[in-house]
């Protein structure tokens, strides 16, 4: 059977999702635990990476098992063998069909800058610390040139493999509660390191270091060093994968 699950996690002690040879993963935490349920070595599939300190709140994969574990059973299985970073919440038996990452219709990312003079002791792995001033209605101006279709190669890192750089962005909201401004965007997929170049860019336009009548012309440039730096990633949150 098919079984799809859904899970959180905190990526600061994780080197992504995807297996590495260099360092403890995601996945191959999650499969081992797998492996320790059904007794079978599963290919855990996810529905996308994240890097190193990336953090998800409702990631989803899949995996193909002949176990006959109660699916309401299997996330307490799991969790009683997984560390307490990684916490399963969801399984489920879905068609032979579905694949985490080639059904997924599009993705939902938040970024969070923690804006002040200093950091916090707590805040530190889930929020950049970003100390200049942001102008936000300068940041909510600019996040408006990346809604619909665009070929967004200049928001990319060099190593991509994808076919075609072309993306879709539903939406980009930008919110702010006391210190913390938020990012929030919906689109059809995204490339190498793209949500977090798109926030360092946006930090760039709200401190002033590009204006936001710029963006257009920044974005149809396809030109990598027109835009900003590339965000770290402890402020980068998956929290929603559609189907």
């Amino acid at each position: 059977m098919n079984v799809k699950l859904k899970l959180q996690y905190d990526g600061t002690n994780y080197h992504g999702w995807q297996i590495q040879s260099n360092g403890i993963t995601v996945q191959e935490t999650l499969m081992n635990a797998v492996e320790s349920v059904t007794r079978e070595r599963v290919n855990v599939i996810g529905c996308g990476r994240t890097d190193a300190g990336v953090h998800a709140l409702n990631y989803v994969c899949n995996f193909h098992t002949d176990s006959s574990i109660p699916m309401e059973r299997l996330p307490y299985a799991l969790n009683s063998r997984l560390p307490e970073d990684i916490r399963v919440f969801h399984a489920e038996t879905v068609d032979d069909g579905f694949h985490a990452g080639g059904s997924a219709v599009k993705k939902r990312y938040v970024y969070r800058i923690l804006n002040r003079d200093f950091n916090d002791a707590f805040l530190c792995k889930y929020a950049w610390h970003y100390k200049f001033p942001l102008d936000i209605e300068a940041v909510r101006n600019a996040a408006a040139a990346f809604l619909g279709e665009h070929d967004f190669v200049g928001f990319a890192s060099s190593g991509f493999t994808v076919k075609t750089t072309v993306r879709t962005i539903y939406s980009l909201d930008v919110t702010r509660s006391g210190d913390v401004m938020a990012l929030d965007i919906v689109g059809n997929g995204f490339l190498y390191n793209m949500v977090r170049i798109i926030a360092g860019t946006l930090a760039y336009v709200g401190s002033g270091k590009i204006d936001w009548r710029d963006m257009e012309n920044i974005i149809n440039s396809k030109c990598r060093e027109r835009a900003g730096i590339t965000a770290p990633p402890q402020g980068l949150f998956l929290k929603e994968v559609y189907y």
